[in-house]
């Protein structure tokens, strides 16, 4: 059992940095917490307009999730995999240099899902970008794309990834609960608009 409290410590650290909070820092923009939602990750930091600054957002929070799920596979096995992917994720939602006040979890769970199972990663983001394309909002892209990868996650591989992959979609689910109650109500903003997501 001290190998799956590694992977766990391990994957939690690395979640929890807050990468878009460290880059518009460093890119002379300020506390990306005082803009739009308040959150650290790469849809926020597109509020700022630096798309180029939202991308590295994106690609470093998914890291953060794919490195540590990576090693904990290579060192402790595929149970310690998963366990890694749930804390990255927690570590990133809940980072306790933070106040336990971080993203919403939508890159890490893109770069645990690359890890644990690429094919459902691929499917994760071709819901994700069907639905942002269409509909223009990204918290409807990412709760649908969450909604759906349990399903294919078990389909294309087993019930313990689905329920692994379950546990993080519930999770982004409780993130996005101030987006749920615009969305029922209208007045959730579109991708790219500088105001509160």
């Amino acid at each position: 059992m001290i190998e799956y409290a590694y992977a766990a410590v391990l994957a939690y650290l690395c979640g929890s940095i807050p990468f878009g909070l460290i880059l518009t820092r460093l890119a002379g923009l300020g506390d990306i917490r005082s803009i739009g939602s308040g959150n650290i990750g790469a849809t926020n930091v597109l509020r700022t307009g630096n798309r180029p600054l939202a991308a590295a957002t994106l690609v470093l929070d998914a890291l953060k999730a794919l490195v540590p799920v990576l090693v904990a596979r290579a060192l402790w096995g595929e149970e310690a995999a998963r366990i890694a992917a749930i804390f990255a994720f927690l570590g990133h939602c809940f980072p306790v240099w933070l106040g336990f006040k971080g993203g919403k979890g939508v890159a890490v769970m893109i770069g645990s899902l690359l890890a644990l199972s690429w094919p459902v990663a691929l499917i994760f983001c071709a819901v994700w970008l069907l639905i942002a394309f269409t509909r223009k909002m990204s918290s409807l892209a990412a709760l649908t794309a969450a909604a759906t990868a349990p399903i294919f996650a078990f389909v294309i591989n087993d019930e313990w990834l689905a329920g692994t992959v379950a546990v993080m979609a519930i999770i982004l689910f409780f993130q996005h609960r101030t987006n749920i109650q615009r969305l029922l109500a209208g007045t959730e903003p579109r991708i790219g608009e500088k105001k509160s997501a």
